[in-house]
């Protein structure tokens, strides 16, 4: 029997993972918590195998949380669920210490799948994942990482502020704004402004919930 936890803000999504994995007699779901500070609570009293997370939620984000259960659970196995596809944030939750990692775009075997690979002490990534990118995308960072601006940038980005409103705060032109913007998409191998809010908003939501 493998024992799991959810961590999910959704309520909804949380209860349809619970009824579909609880469709097979080997997995149950002995808990649920909407955000990370939740689950640790939780996991003071119950002791799954495996903890599902997401990563962008209220309180305490999926990387915190997962690098607080490895630092006082390391038994117990991560992985990650989460709409986020890009190599930033995947590569930000191996970082973190995660076993798997898989996208609620695909389907809920794929996510069966991974507890039962990640349970038996294998790492699981999605099928949709190229893990070699990930890799790449490591080695770029440590060669070009982001400038104190770009980071300061990037957390405005995550409060949905506009090119215009984050120059008038830090009192620049907005050329430049948009020059950092450009520099964070190619530093991050993003493939445009829209993916460079996703980015921001995995990395510092959390900051500004």
């Amino acid at each position: 029997m493998i024992f799991i936890t959810i961590t999910e803000d959704h309520i909804s999504l949380s209860d349809g993972l619970k009824v579909f994995l609880e469709q097979d007699s080997n997995i149950e779901v002995i808990g649920n918590a909407p955000n990370g500070k939740e689950m640790l609570e939780m996991l003071k009293y119950v002791k799954p195998q495996v903890v599902l997370t997401d990563i962008n939620m209220p309180i305490m984000n999926g990387v915190e949380l997962c690098k607080a259960i490895k630092a006082n659970h390391p038994s117990i196995k991560v992985i990650a669920l989460s709409m986020y596809d890009n190599p930033g944030a995947i590569k930000e939750m191996i970082d973190a210490g995660a076993d798997g990692y898989i996208l609620k775009i695909s389907p809920l075997t794929e996510l069966k799948k991974a507890i039962e690979n990640v349970a038996t002490g294998t790492s699981y990534f999605d099928t949709a994942i190229d893990i070699k990118e990930v890799h790449k995308k490591d080695d770029i960072d440590n060669v070009q990482p982001l400038s104190r601006s770009e980071t300061e940038i990037l957390k405005l980005i995550a409060l949905g502020k506009t090119s215009a409103e984050i120059a008038e705060e830090r009192q620049t032109a907005v050329s430049t704004v948009v020059k950092h913007r450009k520099n964070m998409i190619h530093k991050l191998q993003l493939e445009g402004k829209n993916e460079l809010y996703k980015y921001a908003l995995q990395r510092y939501g959390h900051y500004n919930q």
